[in-house]
């Protein structure tokens, strides 16, 4: 049996699609995080897959964010599945159970910590030495905690918590728990490209919480070997931790550096392996122990700024007949039924929608489905009667205004198109315009025939004769007098007679252009050239400051190379330069 954690960060930006990836990678149960698509942007393609069978979790409260999925062979097929951590989210058999003590939570913290689409749980039946048993898999993608967001760090921490209690309880409850995902927190100094960067690195509460977590490496057999020093201060105060579970990776790599599935992508740390490790697949201290015979990080596979994380355990899978029904081929838009209109109608009723939404989750993805259907009608449904009886009440008034739009806008627009040629005229006022186009349907032919019989050898094609009344260019090129076919006329011969301007020869165009480009250049500079760092005497980088403060917008100049190492040469040297406002 082998399984595989990886955050893709966006399952639409695959190359070559999920099949592909899902086949390089070769595993039993894959377990994908930060999928960033919500159930209305799931396409078939990505949901059914032809081999393997899927479960996703949505974000309820925002479009293109979080989500994860977990996909397992149709030889690896769950006979329970179930999204999220705190059972608010299952309405259905075939869910795993076991969800622990939850008083310390409030209802609202519950539904919240589950509606980003953070977690799914599929339960597997396994084979270890001829005796059947039961596995179960929680894919997660655990908060980040955003410095300038007070409130997540929180968010983090009590999903932390939930995520504990839930993995202790269905242990307890007998079955084998592989916890594996993005837990967006390094644990050890081992595990972090520079932890002197960070002050106090052991007294980070995700740290904390990952002590407490798992079971204490020095009292595992796998990790008797001697430990690097930089990693022993952490590690001694850790002694009196016994959690329940087992870091796999230490488990068989206790020593090893450089061993990080986290990079930047804006300073291209990959380049240089400037990361972190963030990427884990815990699972139970007996099921390490005698199962598990190998772990390992995959940073050679590339389409995302986390590389895949894996482990192989000796046992045997054995398939469900059927999938549970959380899988998605049992959704209503995959299911190869015919579905009826009416399904994607909902029918406005004032006495059961309040209900509806009291039992809906805050921010959850139905709410957000009803009230963009209720939103035509309005909040109540107040608003729309407002809005049935204005429209229904001034029909006869909308057909006449209407009609009246449809007869000016066409004029007008053609006015607007002419206005360059007829520059050199003074301004016209609105009154004559608007006389002038509601005379336009009864003098068209009239005007069209008398600009006929009135030559202008001046005029080009380009000019006002080519489909265009003349009463219109006239009105336009500023005449006071009412729009009578004689003063059209007049008018005309008057224009007719006045030279247009000529067109510049061939070598003037050029000449103009290059003035307009000295003068624009002039009005605005383009960014300055950049300086060399001192180190490697190589052009620097322009950046803009995103981060909200005093110097926010302001630009700067670093160094080209990728983030790396103080003693890595080959890293970024620490240039670093303001741009000189005045140049």
């Amino acid at each position: 049996m082998k399984i595989v954690t990886w955050n893709i960060n966006g399952i639409r930006t695959l190359r070559g699609g999920i099949k592909k990836a899902l086949d390089s990678l070769d595993a039993d149960i894959v377990c994908v995080q930060e999928t960033k698509v919500t159930r209305d942007l799931l396409d078939e393609r990505t949901a059914i897959v032809d081999g393997y069978n899927s479960y996703f979790s949505f974000s309820r409260g925002r479009s293109g964010y979080s989500g994860v999925a977990t996909y397992c062979k149709d030889g690896a097929t769950p006979f329970a599945a179930e999204e999220g951590l705190t059972g608010l989210l299952t309405n259905h058999e075939g869910a795993v159970g076991c969800y622990g003590d939850q008083t310390e939570f409030c209802s609202e913290e519950l539904q919240l910590l589950d509606n980003e689409g953070r977690a799914v749980i599929t339960q597997h039946r396994i084979v270890c030495q001829e005796k059947e048993q039961t596995v179960t898999v929680i894919n997660v993608y655990c908060p980040r905690a955003d410095p300038e967001k007070p409130e997540r760090k929180q968010f983090k921490l009590q999903f932390y918590k939930l995520l504990q209690s839930r993995a202790e309880a269905v242990l307890k409850d007998g079955s084998h728990v592989i916890v594996l995902g993005d837990v967006n927190t390094s644990h050890r100094q081992i595990d972090h490209c520079d932890p002197s960067d960070n002050d106090d690195f052991g007294e980070h509460p995700g740290r904390k919480w990952l002590n407490g977590f798992l079971h204490s490496g020095r009292e595992e057999e796998g990790m008797k070997e001697e430990q690097p020093d930089d990693e022993s201060a952490v590690t001694s105060s850790d002694a009196t931790h016994s959690g329940k579970f087992v870091d796999t990776f230490r488990f068989f790599h206790p020593t090893r550096t450089s061993a990080f599935t986290c990079w930047s992508t804006l300073t291209g740390a990959r380049q240089t392996n400037y990361g972190t490790r963030i990427d884990y697949v815990f699972a139970d201290c007996l099921l390490a122990k005698e199962q598990f015979v190998a772990a390992d990080i995959m940073p050679e596979v590339e389409g995302s700024d986390h590389c895949p994380v894996w482990g192989q355990l000796s046992c045997s899978l054995l398939p469900s007949s059927k999938p549970p029904p959380l899988c998605t081929r049992y959704l209503p838009e995959f299911a190869g039924k015919q579905q009826k209109l009416s399904r994607f109608l909902l029918k406005v009723d004032q006495r059961s929608t309040p209900s509806e939404q009291r039992d809906a989750l805050p921010g959850s993805q139905e709410e957000e489905e009803r009230r963009e259907n209720l939103n035509p009608s309005g909040a109540g449904n107040v608003s729309g009667k407002k809005r049935s009886l204005t429209s229904d009440s001034v029909v006869p008034k909308g057909k006449k205004t209407k009609t009246v739009k449809t007869s000016s806008n066409p004029k007008g627009s053609l006015l607007s198109f002419f206005k360059p040629k007829l520059s050199n005229a003074a301004p016209s006022t609105e009154a004559p315009v608007k006389q002038c186009e509601k005379t336009l349907g009864v003098d068209e032919a009239t005007s069209s025939q008398n600009s006929q019989k009135a030559p202008s050898p001046g005029e080009d094609a380009s000019s006002v004769t080519s489909g265009a009344p003349e009463d219109t260019e006239l009105v336009y090129a500023g005449s006071p007098q009412p729009c009578a076919s004689s003063t059209t006329e007049a008018n005309h011969k008057r224009m007719a007679t006045k030279p247009l301007t000529p067109q510049p020869t061939a070598g003037h165009p050029e000449a103009k252009k290059g003035a307009s480009l000295g003068f624009w250049k002039s009005v605005f500079h383009g960014p300055p050239p950049p300086p060399s760092c001192k180190i490697h005497g190589e052009p620097c980088v322009l950046r803009t400051v995103k981060k909200e403060g005093p110097n926010m917008g302001k630009q700067f100049f670093v160094c080209a190379r990728p983030q790396g190492h103080a003693s890595n040469p080959e890293a970024r040297c620490n240039f670093f330069a303001w741009v000189d406002k005045g140049k």
